[in-house]
């Protein structure tokens, strides 16, 4: 997924447990580790935002886009060489 989620990283800077963590921004552990996993399909801009003022952090603490490599078996994919 090109998407990566850092809730962790930023969660060990602040020496926080996730329970804490999900008990101050108002939803669930398990939706928490949902989103922390990087399983969630979207997350409210409101989540976001509850996270972001509990970690004293900006959402580029917690998300950050890396390119996908080619596909198994795509020789045209990104970073492909030219056949010579």
């Amino acid at each position: 997924m090109p998407i990566v989620v850092d809730i962790d990283v930023m969660l060990a800077k602040r020496k926080m447990a996730v329970g804490e963590l999900a008990e101050r921004i108002g939803i669930t552990p398990a939706n928490l580790a949902v989103l922390k996993n990087g399983r969630a399909k979207a997350v409210r801009f409101t989540t976001l935002e509850a996270l972001c003022e509990v970690l004293d952090c900006q959402p580029g603490d917690l998300l950050r886009w890396e390119p996908a490599g080619p596909a198994a078996g795509d020789p045209g994919g990104p970073g492909a060489t030219a056949p010579k």
